[in-house]
């Protein structure tokens, strides 16, 4: 499937089924000029032991954010993004709801992408700061 900013949001979404990232619940929810933005649910899919959410989830969400960011710069019929460093910071933590994630591009190489991605809960509380850097690799 070609995926470009014009893709909709439920293809998209769609082209998750049968992953990891339907299994966590992930759902892409925006996309705009160098970010995009999605949401996890915080329940017995993402929880760790004592149903806090696992920093683990937190990662595989950034790690999922970022990689439709790059998807979208490249044209990834002829290109594949691939995460070749995630670096994580984990500041708060969440129970229940929902966690936000807005993936931002700070550098557009011909071969690697750099993203910040920012968790927040449902009171716009920052749970993780994440760096993805993402290779670009011919297919």
């Amino acid at each position: 499937m070609k995926i470009d900013k014009n893709t909709s949001l439920a293809d998209l979404n769609q082209s998750s089924h049968g992953t990891m990232v339907q299994n966590l619940g992930i759902e892409y929810t925006e996309i705009g000029d160098g970010y995009v933005c999605g949401r996890m649910p915080v329940d017995e899919r993402t929880w760790r032991p004592g149903h806090i959410l696992h920093g683990g989830a937190n990662i595989a969400f950034a790690e999922t954010i970022g990689g439709l960011g790059s998807l979208i710069l490249i044209d990834n019929t002829q290109y594949d993004a691939r995460g070749s460093s995630i670096t994580a910071n984990h500041v708060g933590s969440a129970t229940g709801g929902w966690v936000y994630a807005r993936a931002e591009i700070i550098h557009h190489g011909k071969r690697t992408h750099l993203w910040n991605i920012d968790i927040t809960d449902q009171k716009q509380r920052l749970l993780s700061t994440v760096r993805l850097t993402n290779f670009i690799v011919p297919r």
